[in-house]
């Protein structure tokens, strides 16, 4: 009965999380070919959005469970600074570092901070970027425990 409450609970907040990705890139209106939705794959898995602020700057927003421990919806929200050193012919190969916040609810809440690292192509041809990262964290409540986690993903510019 209780892992079934689980279920429905962790459907809802991911049924939540879809929403607000979606109406978080409608309401970009004409600056929508600056943001971009997809996939991320690792700790955590789920969706993942990114939307250009100017300047190599970004916000990045993923909605996702956490497979740590027992299991747990996740959610982070990130600034990252972008930066064009990486000279290749093709595409833009750029790595970014930035900081945010972290949200995970399971068998209790936890709040924490992240900061991001790593890699990010965004292909010349095609509307896709593919990304890499990795990011070192720390609960900050209900209790203080370093962490981390990364993966890899794929995103769609609109």
């Amino acid at each position: 009965m209780v892992k079934s409450s689980v279920t429905k609970r962790v459907r809802c907040l991911l049924r939540r999380g879809v929403f607000i990705l979606v109406l978080g890139a409608l309401a970009v209106g004409p600056i929508a070919a600056q943001t971009s939705v997809g996939i991320i794959l690792g700790e955590p898995t789920g969706l993942s959005a990114k939307q250009w602020l100017g300047e190599g700057a970004s916000l990045d927003l993923a909605v996702a469970w956490s497979f740590i421990d027992t299991g747990s919806f996740y959610a982070h929200f990130d600034y990252q600074q972008h930066f064009d050193d990486l000279d290749i012919d093709e595409g833009d190969l750029l790595w970014f570092v930035g900081g945010g916040v972290k949200l995970s609810v399971g068998q209790q809440l936890n709040l924490g901070i992240r900061i991001p690292i790593g890699l990010a192509y965004e292909f010349a041809e095609v509307p896709l970027e593919v990304f890499l990262e990795a990011a070192p964290g720390m609960d900050l409540f209900p209790a203080v425990q370093f962490n981390g986690g990364g993966g890899i993903g794929i995103r769609y510019r609109l």
